[in-house]
């Protein structure tokens, strides 16, 4: 069976590799390298993430895309032929929505692709409401979801919400919560 591609996307510091690392049941294959700039962090994805999710019968393969716009490339790239997009937002960094809408768009005006928005950090004080994100980004509720992208569970529970907003509605096999962390 061929695997199926989903993509994970968002702008720096989403928690994009955070989230495929959560799900994958392989070690991740990361492409991080030194950042040269100030984005709040010392590494960044310069290609992608790549981690693996057995559902029932069928592999997922996961894609996290970097967040930088220079590597807007790479979007393009690893959208052609995906399933579907999880789109990642830092609830608590309000100053990176704009990012994020026009990551959005960027990737839905290219290749239509269905997706669900994942509001993460939902652990953290202070922090936007997936109900909030809703009417930033005018989505239907339902289209957005809270997640803390280092628990196992939510990843599934976003990965869930995606698969069944696929027409037709992809089969949803329970996936074994938590499993064994990868470095």
């Amino acid at each position: 069976m061929t695997p199926l591609k989903l993509v994970v996307s968002g702008p720096v510091g989403a928690g994009k590799t955070t989230f495929v690392q959560t799900l994958s049941q392989t070690p991740v294959v990361a492409t991080e390298a030194d950042a040269t700039e100030d984005i709040g962090k010392q590494n960044t994805t310069v290609a992608f993430d790549f981690g693996t999710l057995q559902v029932g019968d069928q592999t997922l393969h996961l894609y996290g895309t970097p967040g930088q716009d220079r590597f807007s490339f790479m979007w393009d790239v690893l959208c052609e032929g995906a399933l579907g997009l999880v789109m990642l937002v830092a609830g608590d960094r309000p100053r990176d929505f704009p990012a994020a809408r026009a990551i959005l768009e960027y990737i839905t005006t290219r290749t239509p692709l269905p997706f669900v928005l994942a509001v993460t950090r939902q652990d953290q004080p202070d922090v936007w409401r997936p109900h909030d994100l809703a009417l930033y980004f005018q989505l239907p509720p339902s289209q957005v979801i809270g997640i803390n992208a280092t628990d196992p569970q939510n990843a599934v529970r976003a990965l869930v919400r995606l698969l069944e907003s696929l027409d037709p509605p992809a089969e949803v096999v329970p996936v074994p919560s938590p499993w064994p962390a990868h470095p």
